[in-house]
């Protein structure tokens, strides 16, 4: 279940008209804190912020299921889709937080956060790394 302040955080984005990946960001940022502060650990950063996605769909943030992933990752970001407003279930709540915990922690560092959106970025053509920084240049706050 995602903290108060991170809906409210979403809800707020939501608000000032910004896009759902943005709102996104909110879980995404809550569950990289989670791991630095040893609430539990992860894989790797990509399981990182998988997670904090999936509880942003289950928020209810209006974020699509990604384009150009497996079957089996779309069809999951649609079940979470689904999900959104119902109350998790106790038991597997439990259950992945208990396999969470036997996880490392350097999923969440600045290294390893660096290497990922440097590895994100790469797979990207430069007119899109274009168009978003317009975007954000034009969106942001003066």
């Amino acid at each position: 279940m995602p903290e108060k302040e991170t809906i409210e955080r979403a809800r707020k984005d939501k608000r000032e008209g910004k896009a759902p990946s943005t709102q996104a960001g909110e879980f995404v940022r809550e569950e990289i804190e989670h791991i630095r502060e040893g609430k539990h650990g992860a894989r790797s950063t990509k399981q990182a912020i998988a997670i904090g996605l999936s509880k942003a769909r289950r928020a209810g943030v209006d974020l699509p299921p990604p384009k150009n992933a497996s079957k089996e990752t779309r069809e999951q970001a649609e079940r979470d889709t689904r999900r959104a407003g119902k109350k998790p279930s106790k038991r597997r709540s439990r259950a992945s937080t208990k396999a969470l915990k036997k996880e490392g922690h350097s999923a969440a560092s600045k290294q390893a956060l660096s290497r990922q959106a440097h590895a994100a970025a790469k797979k990207r053509s430069a007119a899109s790394r274009s168009r978003s920084a317009k975007k954000a240049a034009a969106t942001r706050k003066k």
